[in-house]
C-alpha cells in the first residue's frame, strides 16, 4: 500500500456540503475515472453514520485506489481503512502510527517547511501543503503559500507531496511542474455535474506535466526554481 503513494496523481477529498451527487456517487465516479487516492471527510455525522458510509465507500475503493479518513482514528479502525490524514492539531504521528500500525498510511497537513521536515523526521508517509491558492473550502485556511512553498519542499524532503487549496484546471500546471505529485481540487470537481470527465481531465493534466519533469534541463530546472 505505502508503494502506491508514488504513482498518485489526482487526490479526491468527499465534501457532503459540496456534492451534487452525494458522496458515494462521487468516490465511486472518482475510481472509475482512475483515481488512485480518496480522502473522506466528514464533519457532520455522527461516529455511526461516518462508520456506515465509510465502510460503503471502502468497498468501492477496493484495490484500486487508496482509502484514508480525514482526522478520525476510531472511524479508520473501525472500517480498517488504508490510513488517515491528519492536521497540525489533531493527534501527534507517532500516537496515530502507534494505534494504526506500521502498514497504515499516514498523511498530514502542512503549512511550512518546517512542519514538513518534522513530519518526515516522525516517519508520516506523504505531507499535504496548503493552502497553496486562495480558497474558500475550508473557512480556517491559512494565507496561501503558493508554489514557491512546492519548490522549496522538493528540495528538503523526500516523502510525496499533495498540493491542496485554491487548485483548479488553470494553476495546476504550475503546481505539478514546481514538484507536487498529486493535487486536490475539491470546488472544482464536486460542484460539477460530470464528476467523472472532471477528475478524467485532472489526472490527464498531470500525467503531461510529469511527463515533461526528465526533459527538464538543468538550467530550465534552476531557472524555474529561481522564479
Amino acid at each position: 500500500m505505502l508503494s502506491r503513494l508514488g504513482n498518485i496523481d489526482f487526490y479526491m477529498i468527499t465534501d457532503s456540503n459540496l456534492t451534487k451527487n452525494g458522496i458515494v456517487t462521487d468516490v465511486s465516479n472518482a475510481v472509475d475515472a482512475g483515481c488512485k487516492i480518496v480522502q473522506y471527510r466528514e464533519k457532520g455525522k455522527s461516529t455511526k453514520d461516518m462508520i456506515k458510509e465509510a465502510k460503503n465507500l471502502k468497498k468501492i475503493c477496493n484495490d484500486k485506489a487508496i482509502f484514508l479518513i480525514n482526522d478520525r482514528i476510531d472511524v479508520a479502525l473501525a472500517v480498517d481503512a488504508d490510513g488517515v490524514h491528519i492536521g497540525q492539531d489533531d493527534m501527534d504521528i507517532i500516537t496515530v502510527r502507534r494505534i494504526l500500525g506500521d502498514d497504515k498510511i499516514i498523511g498530514i497537513t502542512v503549512h511550512n517547511i518546517e512542519e514538513a521536515l518534522e513530519a518526515e523526521r516522525l516517519g508520516t508517509d506523504y505531507i499535504g501543503v496548503a493552502p497553496i491558492f486562495q480558497t474558500d473550502t475550508k473557512k480556517d485556511a491559512l494565507e496561501p503559500c503558493g508554489v514557491e512553498m512546492i519548490k522549496k519542499l522538493r528540495n528538503k524532503i523526500n516523502l510525496p507531496i499533495v498540493a491542496v487549496g485554491g487548485i483548479n484546471k488553470q494553476n495546476i500546471k504550475d503546481v505539478i511542474c514546481a514538484g507536487a505529485d498529486s493535487a486536490v481540487s475539491i470546488n472544482t470537481v464536486l460542484t460539477s455535474k460530470d464528476v467523472y470527465n472532471e477528475i478524467k481531465s485532472f489526472i490527464r493534466i498531470i500525467g503531461e506535466c510529469k511527463k515533461e519533469w526528465p526533459n527538464l534541463s538543468l538550467q530550465e530546472t534552476m531557472k524555474f526554481q529561481m522564479k
